[in-house]
């Protein structure tokens, strides 16, 4: 790019139709300008076309910009003109901070950027990721001193602001990394299906409100998993086998979960299921949405009853998080490639093991330690933390033949 020249940033707004930017283009090309840097967005079908060009001297650039003026004019369009240095290439952001909500309020919007102002931090740029089933927000953000001290206060300022105001709030690393995710392990009962599997088999033995406080208990992280299962799954002795396959058939998956792992899979991520549960009940359901990889719990049936036992470890929190790292290892990832997502005290472990944490709908102990914590029923919403767009969803679903938006309770 040539060093001399006459600098000027040009900037048409108004209604949005094709050829715009061609024809703007086209005059600065006349005049053998030079594009130094561009950004153009179009809000709710307004266009603003940012463009930063270089011209041989100032009677070329009195030249362009009233031949522009006509041109734009013309497009029943506005130019903005002012003449100043080149600055020098800001660098990248440091992170992205995505905001959910139903809506996102103004209210809710102007904490966020004021919290953000506090520390210093800048915001590079704003765009919609998402209009359903949640209205989603990404900022990309450059905090002051970009290092480890900024990006700790950057969650701490912005996570009291997810309960005061109805919103969630997720902060990445911005960046090649946020973009290197290539496995997604989920939990299973409550976080990719509705409800708990063994409180769907104890209404079999009618012990269904004993377990479920049981289960209660050791999600909150007030009694020892391993104890919990073993209490809970000796209820079940003496149902028969065929229990297993009836509860299968009745699982309901948690909304979005279907659109998540396709959307996942285009993309060449694998996703993988760790459970408390019980793998004759699941590897239906992860054969079914084509998952990569499936652990849980093996109950022990003898002659076609279940005995009230579980065969081989149990799969508790530290078991979870080797699974995580068994997974990865076996894709030759490394851990902040990661995803976890869980909603209980039992997933602990595997969410700070992952590279990133994500709270679906969970118990205050585990929102404690995520990166990012989930409060509206939709699993597609990992998506939106991911970078991932609704309309890039829809679009890929269009193609596919699967679009389709069930309507919002």
């Amino acid at each position: 790019m040539s060093t001399t020249g006459t600098p000027a940033l040009l900037t048409v707004t108004g209604p949005d139709r094709p050829g715009v930017t061609a024809r703007v283009s086209a005059v600065l090309a006349s005049h053998g300008a030079d594009i130094v840097d561009v950004e153009q967005v179009v809000v709710n079908g307004h266009l603003s076309l940012g463009l930063m060009m270089k011209v041989g001297d100032n009677a070329d650039a009195v030249a362009v910009v009233r031949e522009l003026t006509e041109q734009v004019a013309d497009l029943g369009m506005q130019l903005d003109v002012q003449f100043d240095d080149i600055a020098p290439p800001a660098p990248p952001s440091t992170h992205a901070v995505v905001v959910l909500g139903s809506p996102v309020t103004a209210s809710a919007f102007s904490a966020v950027t004021g919290s953000l102002a506090t520390i210093g931090a800048n915001i590079d740029s704003i765009r919609g990721i998402a209009d359903y089933p949640v209205t989603g927000l990404e900022l990309l953000v450059s905090t002051a001193g970009r290092d480890a001290v900024d990006d700790s206060r950057l969650r701490e300022i912005l996570a009291p602001l997810s309960e005061s105001h109805g919103v969630d709030i997720s902060v990445d690393k911005a960046g090649i990394a946020r973009r290197s995710k290539r496995l997604v392990v989920f939990d299973v009962d409550s976080t990719l299906v509705q409800g708990e599997v063994i409180e769907m088999l104890a209404a079999h033995a009618g012990k269904e409100e004993e377990v479920r406080a049981v289960t209660e208990r050791a999600m909150r992280g007030e009694l020892d998993f391993a104890q919990s299962l073993h209490e809970r799954v000796a209820t079940l002795a003496g149902l028969p086998e065929s229990v297993l396959d009836e509860v299968a058939s009745n699982i309901v998956l948690t909304p979005g979960a279907r659109t998540t792992i396709r959307t996942l899979k285009r993309l060449g991520i694998r996703c993988g299921v760790v459970s408390g549960g019980f793998i004759q009940v699941i590897s239906g359901l992860a054969d079914e949405l084509g998952l990569d990889f499936a652990r849980a719990n093996t109950l022990e049936i003898v002659d076609g009853k279940l005995t009230g036992r579980v065969i081989g470890d149990v799969v508790d929190r530290e078991a979870k998080a080797a699974y995580l790292r068994e997974f990865a290892d076996e894709l030759g990832i490394s851990l902040s490639q990661t995803v976890a997502v869980g909603d209980g005290a039992n997933d602990i472990d595997m969410l700070t093991t992952a590279g990133l944490g994500i709270a679906f709908c969970a118990k205050p102990a585990l929102r404690e330690v995520a990166d990012a914590s989930l409060s509206k029923p939709f699993l597609d919403t990992v998506l939106f933390i991911l970078g991932i767009t609704r309309d890039e969803i829809e679009a890929a679903d269009s193609a596919a033949g699967t679009y389709r938006r069930v309507p919002l309770a």
